[in-house]
């Protein structure tokens, strides 16, 4: 059983979840949001952050300045088109987001949908541990493993599993922390 194959692929649940949680704005402007969007670059689809420099002058602004000119006009665009709630402002030289203090409403719909992230990677966490014990039964049954190995195996998965539980814990809490703060 190579439990280091278990310990990759619950690995890649935890980073998903991270770039999923950077993603969602928490208040504070957070050039993270930025990371899905492309810009449609002289025909190429060019993630934002290579088409000019991101960064945050304000605690809740992102300024985006462009290397070409040129590109104001489909960053506006793409920025309009991702919807991510704020209406970018063009000045000539460079792209504005400035967004807004966030309410209570807001706060909670945020936190619930960071809980529903949450309860998604654990999921993805669970069926791996499942498709794994799964596998060690098989062995079993092919006589490959005895059944003291497959308890031993199902003893590893599940303290694995656990681990990678309580790391999605913490990041969700963490997260709606960082949300529900005034």
């Amino acid at each position: 059983m190579d439990y280091n194959l278990i310990e990759e692929r619950m690995q890649k649940a935890i980073d998903f979840l991270e770039e999923e949680l950077m993603a969602i704005r928490a208040g504070r402007a957070n050039p993270a949001i930025l990371n899905k969007i492309t810009v449609d670059y002289y025909g190429a689809m060019t993630p934002l952050n290579q088409v000019g420099s991101i960064s945050v002058p304000e605690a809740r602004q992102i300024l985006i300045t462009p290397w070409d000119r040129s590109l104001l006009g489909p960053i506006h665009k793409a920025i309009q088109v991702a919807e991510l709630g704020v209406n970018p402002i063009n000045d000539g030289n460079s792209i504005r987001l400035t967004f807004p203090e966030l309410n209570e409403e807001r706060r909670k719909q945020i936190s619930k949908e960071v809980k529903s992230l949450g309860e998604d990677s654990k999921v993805s966490i669970r069926n791996i541990r499942r498709e794994f014990i799964d596998t060690a039964k098989s062995l079993q049954k092919s006589n490959e493993m005895t059944e003291d190995e497959l308890e031993v195996a199902q003893d590893k998965i599940q303290k694995i599993t656990d681990k990678y539980i309580a790391k999605i814990d913490t990041m969700i809490s963490a997260k709606e922390k960082e949300v529900m703060e005034v």
